[in-house]
């Protein structure tokens, strides 16, 4: 492989959470949480609810998928604009970002999506562009895309 044919994060980002909230608010396209069965027992439990009662209180459900009802264009465990109240059992999606395929599509859809938003990248440890790729990976395997 050639040194055009890397990606153009070859040598790697910068991103440490900032815990600014910035990310847990709808931008665009941008407006769901989307849950697995893991999430949800695992975010109910840290809520100290049973995973159905989580699920009434909290979720939407349709064609087989569930997500976090954002009924204030942020999540809803977002406090203070800025403390996520889920955070040690935050979901994927959640826990995979920025390093989503379609942020790191191109260096015009990192600056757009990840760098307009958080002050948190380009900033803290290096991330290896194998380990970007394998969240990504992660990511789009856990939200069945194929790439």
């Amino acid at each position: 492989m050639t040194r055009h044919e890397l990606p153009w994060y070859r040598d790697g980002l910068r991103f440490e959470c900032a815990r600014c909230g910035s990310c847990c608010v709808t931008h665009g396209d941008c407006q769901y949480v989307f849950l697995a069965d893991a999430d949800i027992d695992a975010i109910a439990g840290h809520l100290g609810r049973e995973p159905a009662a989580f699920l009434d209180e909290c979720c939407v459900s349709s064609g087989g998928s569930t997500w976090l009802e954002m009924p204030a264009a942020e999540c809803l465990f977002l406090e203070d604009g800025a403390r996520c109240r889920v955070h040690p059992v935050r979901p994927r999606q959640c826990s995979t970002w920025p390093f989503w395929t379609e942020n790191l599509a191109s260096e015009r859809a990192w600056a757009e999506s990840v760098l307009s938003i958080c002050p948190g990248a380009g900033k803290g440890p290096l991330f290896p562009a194998r380990e970007i790729e394998r969240i990504a990976r992660e990511r789009d395997a856990w939200l069945g895309i194929n790439c």
